[in-house]
């Protein structure tokens, strides 16, 4: 089976994704009331969290393409594992509207956390049918290795999630930390592509 109708797809589904972030924080922000900077503090840190969504959303996005990149055919298995992967990143919206909505409270920006953990782990569950898809000497398993990287970012996220509960701010900065280390494509994977 092709890849191509899943890179089509996700495309689609994650393009929506990001259009509904756009409309929920940023159609609904209020415009300051001020001329100063000091009117936009208000604003502040539902712009902030808007940055950090839209940055994940693409993160996983760019991630998946490079994946895709490295992947010479799909299963079922792979499909499967794809649609679980888009099911976590449409809650998105709704994890960083209810975040909003409440001030940034413990349990919304736990499940905010547990979000992001599920797309994390429905990440590695796509890589890993990729691989047993495309098999152990394929390019993608030769690229990830022991995947250290997608290991450390899955326990900051279950990290998080029951420190929202004692500091929201620390939980939301380990969020951070995380997008911060995908921030730039895998290298490993553009390395073994290029060659």
């Amino acid at each position: 089976m092709g890849k191509g109708r899943l890179e089509a797809f996700t495309d689609g589904v994650i393009a929506i994704i990001i259009t509904i972030i756009i409309t929920i924080m940023v159609l609904e922000m209020r415009v300051p009331h001020g001329t100063d900077l000091a009117a936009l503090q208000s604003s502040l840190p539902v712009f902030l969290v808007y940055v950090l969504s839209y940055a994940n959303v693409g993160i996983f996005w760019s991630n998946h393409h490079h994946m895709l990149h490295a992947t010479e055919r799909v299963n079922g298995t792979v499909l499967w594992a794809n649609l679980f992967l888009l099911f976590w990143l449409s809650l998105v919206p709704f994890a960083i509207r209810w975040m909003d909505e409440t001030g940034f409270t413990a349990s919304p920006t736990a499940a905010y956390g547990v979000v992001l953990a599920m797309a994390a782990f429905g990440y590695t569950l796509l890589q890993r049918a990729i691989i047993a898809c495309n098999g152990r000497s394929s390019t993608l398993a030769a690229a990830l290795g022991s995947d250290l990287k997608g290991k450390v970012s899955f326990c900051l996220y279950v990290i998080a999630i029951p420190l929202a509960f004692l500091r929201p701010w620390m939980a939301i900065a380990l969020y951070v930390v995380v997008a911060l280390m995908w921030f730039v494509p895998d290298r490993r994977i553009e390395s073994l592509v290029k060659r």
